[in-house]
């Protein structure tokens, strides 16, 4: 790892029956930076992420976040080192109000609380005091301010995708792992997106990011991997990687 490294990934593979998901899976990305994963369908983008973030063990390889191994650990334990995702399916909890569904992702729970609640109750009252105004002040951040009382299911569905940039956020996680953030979104559900993207980086969080839509990523990555068949095919900056012919060929050229 050089000094600039801050997750790596090197020789992973994870098959599932007799399909290859991930094969000799290599790359790392520095800190404080956006780095896109691209490559067409099928590629290994989503799989990637379930092996950085624990969600399932890879056959072989390594995978180490500031040096530290993540192989075996459990997606638990990887949010507690630092290191929190999005879903392309949203995991939210529909019923519960925007504010909850915050406050549930934030660390040291009501569960977790429950003797200091009943020896210990002022203190109890104070910390839940100071995880509201935490909770409150992270929907501010991300837009959904005047929205925290609102049942989940009455959010737009651009609303909905920036209640999980909060609950990510309400872990603490310095490295965060967001998975087509931007899609199904409106043009100024896209631009506000965008813009948060930009404030967390300029924030000192570290972002990698699975991305579809090519001027997204001309907009927000400093770097970009381009995954094919579970392997690493190519990395470069934005321009490089949707200029070369051979990439275009595989996946850019039905966007253009």
């Amino acid at each position: 790892m050089t000094a600039q490294d801050y997750l790596t990934v090197t020789a992973v593979d994870k098959s599932f029956g007799g399909l290859k998901a991930l094969r000799d899976c290599s790359f790392s990305i520095s800190k404080g930076a956006i780095t896109c994963l691209v490559g067409p369908n099928g590629a290994g983008k989503t799989s990637i992420f379930n092996v950085i973030t624990g969600f399932i063990k890879p056959d072989q390889g390594a995978i180490e976040f500031e040096g530290r191994s993540l192989v075996g650990s459990s997606p638990q334990h990887i949010v507690s080192l630092g290191i929190a995702r999005t879903f392309q399916h949203l995991r939210l909890f529909n019923d519960m109000s925007v504010l909850d569904n915050v406050l549930i992702s934030m660390r040291g729970q009501f569960g977790e609380m429950l003797l200091t609640g009943l020896f210990r109750p002022f203190r109890t009252q104070r910390g839940l005091s100071e995880k509201t105004a935490a909770a409150r002040a992270i929907l501010q951040d991300v837009g959904l301010g005047p929205k925290s009382a609102e049942i989940v299911r009455n959010l737009s569905y651009g609303e909905q995708k920036l209640l999980c940039i909060a609950r990510v956020l309400a872990s603490g996680a310095d490295l965060i792992l967001l998975d087509e953030p931007a899609s199904g979104l409106s043009a100024a559900e896209l631009q506000a997106t965008i813009n948060l993207l930009h404030r967390l980086r300029d924030s000192g969080k570290t972002l990698l990011i699975v991305e579809h839509n090519t001027r997204v990523v001309k907009q927000i990555a400093s770097d970009v991997l381009f995954l094919h068949q579970g392997h690493l095919m190519a990395r470069g900056t934005p321009d490089e990687i949707t200029r070369d012919p051979a990439l275009a060929e595989i996946y850019f050229g039905n966007m253009k």
